[in-house]
């Protein structure tokens, strides 16, 4: 993100380069970045005959090095972006003939998505020199929550942590997903707001009380009341409530309490550490790990590696998933 900032940074300030070459698994900073691009080198009145989105499926090097050399009508700068660029990897170590010498006039932006070019080639080489390159990177799912935090703390909002994690939960490591959602709530919260569990479950549409964030938690409590009512909504609901991301995410809990069981420093920052989780979830851990010694987590792991297999069908004579969950659950809280 400091990478975003400082470029975003750079062209305010003037100092804009003739080639920006944006790459990487995670096409939300791409997205930003060319489109900071797009709205704001030219103003409206140049953007007619001075700036143009061509697509790499419809387009050779050539034609973008051809487009790139001309000359702005009426103002300083000709803007090129290039989306889906990706579709043009077999070819696109041609461009270092235009990026050794690009037109000084002209801001070309490669939108390289979910691929990165090889580093040790000439072309990398010739950007580094002459241009900007951006690689995208995915974050890992441990790194969203505080992404998340981020994006609304510049937007002067706050998150409650239980209302992060259900954005996870829900919409996985899709940062445009979660951007979108977050739009919305700041569309029908005031400036300063802290966003909670219930704006989540009234404006997105993911239950407060019944997802797996909650399932998680009744089971590390063993709270039977609870968790069995969460999995009789699942079994009412399955499109919304997929079985594998379940057994996924009480597959993850049950890891980390592997993991916790094993260490020698239990102190909360060490946990959170070692978990790669918030601070603030550790007591949750804590109660789990007492509820469920070493022995018993590792019974369990087989019992959701069982339940996997047949959720996908194998030897299970096509049992609902509702059915396989409630299993599941027996094995895991008796």
């Amino acid at each position: 993100m400091n990478d975003v900032t400082k470029i975003v940074s750079d062209i305010k300030s003037g100092n804009i380069k003739p080639v920006y070459f944006l790459m990487g698994n995670e096409p939300y900073y791409i997205d930003k970045i060319s489109e900071f691009i797009e709205e704001n080198i030219l103003s409206e009145e140049e953007k007619g005959f001075n700036q143009q989105v061509l697509y790499g499926r419809d387009v050779t090097i050539e034609q973008i090095s051809d487009n790139a050399k001309r000359f702005p009508m009426m103002a300083e700068r000709l803007v090129i972006v290039v989306k889906e660029a990706q579709d043009l990897s077999r070819s696109i170590e041609k461009l270092v003939t235009y990026v050794e010498n690009p037109q000084p006039s002209t801001v070309l932006v490669i939108c390289y998505k979910y691929k990165t070019i090889d580093k040790r080639k000439k072309l990398y080489k010739a950007l580094q020199k002459s241009g900007v390159v951006y690689e995208s990177k995915k974050l890992y799912e441990n790194q969203i929550g505080e992404w998340i935090r981020r994006v609304l703390s510049g937007k002067k909002y706050l998150i409650e942590s239980k209302a992060a994690v259900m954005l996870v939960e829900f919409l996985g490591d899709d940062l445009s997903k979660i951007s979108n959602e977050l739009d919305k709530l700041m569309v029908v919260l005031p400036e300063g707001s802290t966003i909670t569990a219930s704006h989540i479950e009234e404006n997105i549409g993911i239950s407060k009380d019944y997802n797996n964030f909650e399932l998680r938690k009744a089971v590390g409590e063993r709270n039977v009341y609870k968790a069995n009512m969460i999995i009789n909504y699942f079994a009412k609901n399955q499109k919304a409530n997929p079985i594998i991301v379940t057994i996924s995410l009480l597959n993850s809990l049950f890891t980390q309490l592997l993991t916790y069981h094993s260490l020698s420093d239990k102190s909360k920052n060490s946990v959170a550490r070692a978990l790669k989780v918030s601070p603030f979830f550790v007591s949750d851990y804590i109660t789990a790990a007492k509820n469920y010694p070493m022995r018993k987590v590792s019974q369990i792991i087989a019992y959701l590696r069982e339940a996997d297999v047949k959720s996908k069908g194998v030897g299970a004579n096509a049992l609902p998933s509702g059915d396989i969950l409630k299993e599941l659950l027996f094995k895991i809280i008796h």
